[in-house]
């Protein structure tokens, strides 16, 4: 009996194959692609495994003006450049996934591993097996749960196919058509390329920026006093007005209490606790790791899901703040003892292990913890991650930690000021969770009615501050918050913006004037793009196709029917919308000015030859323009010598002018000279002068890319 199981990637694949059986044998397919073979009772089981999605959606037809009418195609026929690799994984899975008697779908369990699986078992095995399928469901690649899952399958989940493949066509609907049309309105009205995108999520989720930068922009700061006191002890003692907006009164106080000495009015006792932390979902991963160590959390979901393919923790793409008691608590703490540092804490665990669960669920996976397997060989940046996760899923099993604060109230000649000490009574789980620091300050030793001097009067003019903006956190908390997007894309959606470069910044978001204007600019013409309700709406639906309250043809009907309401608004308004994004762009794309006319230097992007430039914004008139290199950055400096900016670029990074040419005498400047005949394609090799000096370099470029240095140019051609 022959059965097939079907794994996300193959390091997934290798470890359901030797957690069946350590016997189990690797081989390749066509050189490329690994595959296992092992045997299990009377079974030959094939542990085959794909790389993400095999299979992409693709219009019916491509010659449509708008893509409704879609099917599912091979990736790389979809994207020949980019997927190219999938296609020997397709043909491993059809190959060895041939007539099998039974086949097991082993991705992730979730809605996106779902339909990875299912599309591998339907369009390469064939749609007519799939009545032989069943499911395996694990939160970690540790022996004992994947055998578990093994031994206790279940049956394809057909609801969380639906919803997988309807959020596919939705994003599809959204994203390519909307996207298309954006980038024809440019067209029509200006006869120029400007590579745009709009989305189901990404458009409300820059909309929600660009709503931030206005109440920034729009903010105007109120002047406000802040009155302290410095009495003996150098303790700092505040107003009990706090922030005081009107300076008579400021002024009164300060007079007032000018040269004046206090006296202990009342202090009083209090005590409280601080409960432990709750398990990590996805999202409070993410925000405790940029808080922490900085990380992106595109950078925290990849580490976090490199660590559970390699077996040290579980599935991260998790919405759940619970952890439930099947987990075997006990053993992995074993397991993690044999770590020194680990050690010390988990010994002083309780003997009832109860950790401190949060609100969230999720039914398909547990909170992130760590399998109890010590990971070896790990990078500066992933053991990082691994001790976050380790920490906080010992911290939560600790008591609440308990503090007692001292209030104070000083009067000063009539004047109240006061003052909070807190200091630390039983550290508890904080002890155990290094990435919070613990309050534990001293009491003064003071008593009511005391008279204390006052060394400094103190007031400070300030100014109300706008609302922060955004980081990349506390973004994906306000997703989370108005439920846009899911817990695996939120990261995603903030990446594409920034690769639009719609917003920048690392700290802080900026949204830049192409972001804003786009925003400005569909909110004016076609409203329901950037609608969060829409959006929100549709979400709440996709959700409900897993208890039947909705199903994948109706709310692929419904986005079928928004699409088109938008897409009727864009065409009504094509000569307004695309005159008025190509302006935005061209004035974010500002970099200099132009040294031959004195107009704008715009960056620009040439579909031709897929690279950008820089050239002057009053071409055709003026022709000049400066390549530049990849991953150029362009710096606020200008150079001494001609005024064009500095840019960046290379690894390492180097900086230079933007003209190459910047300091040469251009009347010496001579044409390329030919030295030979390109070895790869037979053209001619010049040599040519660059920002690195002179290279040899072939006239077929950019469909040739031969380089060489001078001094290596007779040994390449020999």
């Amino acid at each position: 009996m022959h059965e097939v199981i079907v794994c996300e990637k193959p390091t997934s694949a290798e470890k359901i194959a030797k957690a069946l059986s350590p016997s189990a044998k690797k081989k390749v397919y066509n050189k490329k692609v690994k595959y296992w073979e092992l045997k299990k009772g009377s079974k030959d089981i094939t542990v085959v495994s794909a790389v993400g999605h095999l299979y992409s959606l693709t219009p019916d037809n491509p010659k449509d003006k708008v893509y409704f009418d879609l099917h599912w195609a091979p990736a790389y026929e979809v994207n020949k450049r980019g997927s190219g690799f999938t296609k020997d994984y397709v043909r491993a899975i059809k190959k060895l996934g041939r007539n099998a008697d039974s086949y097991i779908h082993a991705c992730d369990y979730d809605t996106e591993g779902t339909l990875i699986g299912y599309n591998a078992l339907k369009y390469a095995c064939g749609q007519e097996n799939l009545d032989k399928v069943s499911r395996m469901k694990f939160s970690t690649l540790t022996k004992k749960d994947l055998l578990e899952a093994y031994d206790n399958r279940i049956e394809l989940d057909m609801n969380q196919v639906d919803t997988g493949i309807a959020r596919h066509v939705l994003d599809y609907y959204f994203g390519v058509n909307i996207s298309k049309a954006l980038m024809k309105s440019v067209s029509n009205a200006k006869h120029r390329f400007l590579k745009l995108s709009a989305g189901r999520v990404q458009t409300p989720t820059l909309s929600i920026l660009v709503e931030r930068e206005k109440e920034i922009k729009d903010f105007v700061p109120e002047p406000y006093w802040l009155i302290k006191a410095v009495v003996e002890g150098n303790i700092e003692v505040n107003h009990i007005d706090g922030k005081i907006f009107d300076r008579d009164r400021a002024e009164e106080i300060m007079t007032k209490c000018q040269g004046k000495d206090a006296i202990v009015d009342r202090i009083s006792f209090s005590n409280s606790t601080t409960k432990p932390p709750v398990p990590f979902n996805l999202g409070g991963l993410q925000s405790e790791a940029y808080n922490v160590f900085g990380f992106s959390p595109k950078k925290t979901q990849t580490i976090a899901q490199n660590l559970y393919t390699s077996g040290y923790t579980s599935y991260p793409r998790t919405s759940s703040q619970k952890l439930p008691e099947s987990l075997d608590f006990k053993s992995i703490f074993t397991q993690l003892g044999h770590d020194g540092e680990f050690k010390k804490h988990i010994d002083q665990l309780p003997s009832k292990l109860k950790p401190n669960n949060g609100k969230k669920d999720d039914a398909a996976h547990p909170a992130i913890h760590p399998t109890g397997i010590l990971p070896q060989g790990l990078s500066k940046d992933d053991k990082k991650i691994y001790e976050l996760i380790v920490y906080r899923f010992i911290s939560v099993f600790f008591e609440a930690a308990k503090f007692e604060t001292m209030s104070a109230t000083l009067d000063i000649e009539g004047e109240k000021f006061r003052f909070k000490r807190r200091r630390v009574t039983h550290k508890g789980w904080m002890e155990h969770y290094p990435f919070r620091k613990i309050d534990d300050e001293i009491f003064p030793d003071i008593k009511e009615d005391d008279l204390m001097k006052v060394l400094e009067l103190i007031s400070d003019e300030k100014e109300t501050k706008p609302p922060a903006r955004y980081n990349q956190a506390s973004l994906i908390k306000e997703l989370e918050k108005r439920e846009l997007g899911t817990k695996a894309t939120r990261a995603d959606i903030i990446d594409k913006l920034y690769d639009r470069k719609y917003i920048t910044g690392t700290q802080q978001i900026e949204v830049n004037q192409l972001g804003e204007n786009m925003i400005d600019t569909l909110s004016i013409y076609c409203n329901n793009l950037t609608s969060e309700e829409l959006t929100r709406d549709l979400q709440i639906k996709l959700d409900g196709i897993s208890n039947n309250k909705s199903t994948r043809s109706e709310i692929i009907d419904e986005g079928e029917k928004d699409v088109k309401v938008i897409l009727e608004d864009i065409t009504k308004n094509s000569n307004e919308i695309g005159s008025k994004l190509y302006e935005s762009y061209q004035e974010s794309n500002i970099v200099g000015t132009c040294p031959t006319c004195g107009g704008n230097l715009v960056k620009r992007y040439s579909p031709k030859t897929k690279s950008s430039f820089v050239g002057c914004a009053n071409y055709p008139d003026c022709t000049t323009s400066y390549s530049i290199p990849k991953g150029t950055n362009f710096l606020k400096k200008t150079c001494e010598k001609c005024g064009l900016p500095i840019i960046s670029f290379g690894k390492p990074r180097q900086r230079a002018c933007l003209d190459p040419n910047c300091g040469k005498d251009k009347t010496k400047i001579h044409k390329p000279t030919e030295v030979g005949k390109c070895p790869n394609c037979g053209k001619p090799l010049l040599k040519r002068s660059g920002r690195y000096g002179e290279f040899i370099g072939c006239k077929g470029f950019p469909k040739c890319k031969f380089t060489c240095s001078v001094d290596e140019l007779e040994s390449k051609l020999k």
